[in-house]
């Protein structure tokens, strides 16, 4: 079908050819005819204007039946070598390559201008300019692609870093309601080190406001503790708070909107609820959990490490005794129950780290090994 199409296009052009070629030659022959009988007009046209355009139409039309099957296999031919050619240049080359011949025409353009005016190689300068800078800039886009996308993977990730950093600066990270309970919020809050703002959504102020109004005594104790450290660090502006008034009905858990705030906005979730910290990980939610960042700033001890500890109760095997260290870490004593109620030297067997936090096994120093 396209052949077909094709050299009924090429027929016609020629026919259109034709046309325009004799009538560049009717005023000529018109002159040679003057004051004979082919001169004289038919509805407003001389008879030897007739005779010569549609003698131009015919000719144009023989000769476009003739060449028009060569013109389409030469067509095909040229698009053949033009697609095998292509075929071995990917598409982002491709690209790249229009795109540096674009900026070459563009800057030979602008070169050329200044070049117009001198005489004899002026008009030819812009070409020579083309011809260069245009295959130059070409043969540059497409040998430093890698860099050129290194570059543009760099501007892509600014601008998704302005953009996480603007919501960070709004959201900052959120606060579970374990972590406003806990209360340590406020004093680590105070050192410096935890970074605002803070964010409260409404349903864990509504969650606080439930537990402070519990029949529970221990319950509604906790739940006013919580409140009371949210309005004493907002008063003292120990650190930027605001609450977020984003909600989802379609959820009853405060927890599941929690993490699915967290993952809308990008942001981390500060808990000490362990279920939470485990649910909002495998959820890709970044999580501060308070009780890790207790247990890694506790002092760091060794087997062999001597320590000096009072025994203040009996532990669960017999003969142990347990001690703590100021900040609450367990120390279980082997053979220590005889000294209970004494300050002794212990030496450390073992560390044991725990969920619950960090464990210290360890022997009384004059009891043998």
């Amino acid at each position: 079908m396209i052949e077909k199409v094709l050299r009924a296009i090429f027929t016609l052009l020629f026919t259109v050819l034709g046309v325009v070629l004799a009538g560049q030659l009717i005023p000529t022959l018109e002159s040679v005819a003057q004051d004979t009988f082919w001169v004289h007009s038919f509805l407003g046209i001389t008879i030897v204007s007739l005779l010569i355009t549609v003698g131009g139409a015919l000719l144009g039309l023989g000769i476009g039946l003739l060449v028009a099957p060569f013109l389409q296999r030469r067509l095909f031919s040229f698009a053949s070598w033009g697609e095998n050619m292509l075929a071995g240049i990917s598409f982002s080359d491709l690209l790249l390559g229009v795109a540096g011949l674009l900026i070459g025409l563009l800057i030979a353009g602008l070169l050329g201008v200044a070049f117009a005016n001198v005489p004899l190689i002026g008009p030819y300068v812009g070409i020579v300019l083309s011809i260069v800078i245009g295959y130059t800039c070409m043969h540059l886009a497409v040998s430093q692609k890698q860099q050129l996308a290194a570059i543009y993977n760099n501007l892509r990730a600014a601008g998704k870093e302005k953009e996480y950093t603007e919501e960070n600066s709004t959201y900052g990270k959120l606060l579970d309601t374990s972590v406003i309970i806990d209360g340590r919020i406020a004093d680590i809050a105070r050192t410096g080190f935890l970074e605002g703002p803070l964010a409260v959504p409404v349903f864990v102020l509504e969650e606080l406001q439930h537990i402070a109004d519990s029949a529970d005594v221990l319950k509604r104790n906790r739940g006013r503790r919580g409140l009371d450290i949210l309005n004493e660090m907002q008063k003292k502006k120990i650190i930027a708070i605001h609450i977020v008034t984003e909600d989802f009905d379609e959820l009853t858990e405060v927890d599941s909107k929690l993490i699915k705030l967290a993952q809308r906005h990008r942001v981390p979730v500060v808990t000490n609820d362990y279920n939470l910290n485990k649910v909002a990980e495998l959820q890709g939610v970044t999580v501060l959990n308070m009780n890790d960042l207790a247990n890694a700033v506790k002092p760091v001890v060794i087997p062999g490490e001597m320590m000096y500890v009072q025994v203040i109760k009996a532990g669960k095997e017999e003969g142990q005794g347990v001690a703590y260290l100021d900040d609450g870490t367990m120390i279980v004593i082997d053979h220590g129950y005889p000294h209970l109620g004494e300050e002794i030297s212990v030496i450390v067997t073992s560390v044991l780290q725990t969920s619950a936090g960090k464990m210290i096994f360890a022997r009384v120093e004059d009891s043998g090994s």
